[in-house]
């Protein structure tokens, strides 16, 4: 039967005994989510309506999911950082009708919505059989805007393109996740556990990462994912490696040589796969040859229905992985005349090897030339004393901006004039003399966002 024919329900419910959804401090069983409500008798009111989903707890989010796909016409998620300023132009632009919230994020007094609607953990029998009545529209806000959140539409088909369904002859997969499933990265994930076979192990807010992978330990996890920057708070802690992990995968930053090399370092005999994947245009591939970068030979059409191309530097894909539109009055056109999402993100083609080098609207300009922050970060992360780093923009009277790297020595590592030398020079040795850093400052950790990437200046 095709996906657009299913609802996630059905989907979760095929080989649904046993498995759950892990909280450091609550647990729910799949099979529940898939045959009862959290939503009380708020749920036959939902049906055909555009729902937003206000809530703080991952697990009551996954059991509205559930328990909504297919039944209401449009579901919104609020991404765990989402301003309540914004919660009116987001009703707005996507005819909101009826809200679904929990205890831990409480609606404003005022919305203008005639249904608010409480979601909880205590499942019970819906007092009617729900039968797939839409190919309900998935509506994603995106990040990196400083107005109104930018909203795309998705399906659930759109958003399970890259994940195979799970089958009794293929082997369990137990996930686990540093991102929060009302992101995309995270949303992934949780499709990728409810369509297979095994168990999703999900971080709570505040978490110690110690804390954390003594539970993925303890839940068996085989396959677990998080960005770059959650990978080095791993990897400069004093976490014990989970046995069981099979799979380690990357996304949502650029993944370089030294994080990657340090992973299998860590998990030897793990599969460590980088995925490149956005809001807007789906997942497009994985890596799986323990290499920044990939394979120019991805470039075109591939076997499995997506095409990527470069324009002036830029990659853009098409496939029915992506968006299907932006959402609301007035909103941009997602893809161009032939169907392609320009991602913004900026390649560099070398020999048989493709390279992120960053953002096309991160440039930085020295005197005219423009230098990529995250391509300096790769090199001076290859430096062996180094465990992270941020590159960004100083002004300078002279040539507009000088570029300055805000560095994370390793555990141990002393810092010293000296040392400094040493990074500056290895970044002359692989860098044009305009990229390399005029400012080298050390600092004990970096920023990161919500989302579990690296804060940069906007």
């Amino acid at each position: 039967m095709p996906l657009k024919s299913l609802s996630l329900a059905s989907l979760v419910e095929t080989g649904a005994a046993g498995r759950s959804i892990w909280m450091r401090d609550a647990v729910v069983s799949l099979e529940d989510c898939a045959r009862k409500t959290g939503l009380g008798g708020s749920f036959e009111l939902l049906e055909g309506k555009s729902v937003i989903l206000l809530t703080g707890d991952q697990l009551k989010t996954a059991a509205a999911l559930i328990d909504l796909d297919g039944w209401a016409r449009r579901l919104v998620l609020c991404p765990p950082d989402f301003e309540l300023r914004h919660l009116g132009a987001v009703i707005r632009d996507a005819q909101v009708d009826a809200l679904v919230y929990d205890g831990q994020v409480e609606p404003p007094v005022e919305t203008g919505l005639a249904l608010l609607a409480p979601c909880g953990l205590a499942l019970r029998q819906r007092s009617i059989v729900p039968i797939r009545r839409f190919e309900t529209e998935w509506a994603l806000l995106t990040s990196g805007t400083t107005g109104d959140p930018k909203m795309v539409i998705h399906t659930l088909a759109t958003l399970m393109g890259a994940i195979a369904p799970g089958h009794d002859d293929r082997p369990v997969q137990n996930w686990a996740t540093f991102y929060d499933i009302r992101r995309f990265g995270g949303l992934q994930i949780f499709l990728r556990a409810a369509a297979g076979r095994g168990s999703l192990t999900l971080r709570t807010a505040g978490e110690a990462v110690e804390d954390f992978l003594d539970r993925v330990s303890s839940t068996e996890v085989t396959h677990i994912s998080g960005t770059p920057s959650h990978w080095r708070l791993v990897l400069i802690g004093s976490a014990a490696r989970p046995a069981a992990i099979e799979y380690v995968r990357l996304s949502g930053e650029i993944s370089d040589s030294a994080v990657l090399n340090a992973l299998a370092s860590l998990f030897p005999g793990a599969r460590i796969a980088h995925a490149y994947a956005s809001t807007e245009a789906g997942v497009a591939f994985e890596v799986e040859d323990g290499r920044a970068g990939f394979p120019a030979s991805l470039l075109g059409e591939s076997d499995d229905g997506v095409t990527m191309k470069l324009v002036d530097g830029s990659l853009a894909i098409r496939s029915n992985r992506t968006a299907l539109r932006y959402l609301g009055e007035g909103a941009p056109e997602l893809r161009d005349a032939e169907g392609f999402v320009d991602t913004a993100d900026m390649i560099e083609v070398r020999g048989e090897r493709c390279f992120f080098v960053g953002r096309r609207g991160g440039i930085i300009n020295v005197g005219g030339a423009k230098v990529n922050p995250e391509e300096v970060e790769a090199v001076i992360n290859l430096h062996a004393g180094v465990h992270a780093s941020l590159v960004k923009a100083r002004k300078n009277p002279v040539t507009g901006a000088l570029v300055e790297a805000v560095v994370v020595l390793k555990a141990g590592v002393q810092e010293t004039p000296g040392l400094r030398d040493e990074i500056i020079a290895q970044c002359a040795e692989r860098l044009a003399p305009y990229k390399v850093p005029a400012l080298v400052r050390f600092a004990p950790s970096l920023a990161v966002t919500a989302g579990g990437k690296l804060l940069r200046q906007t």
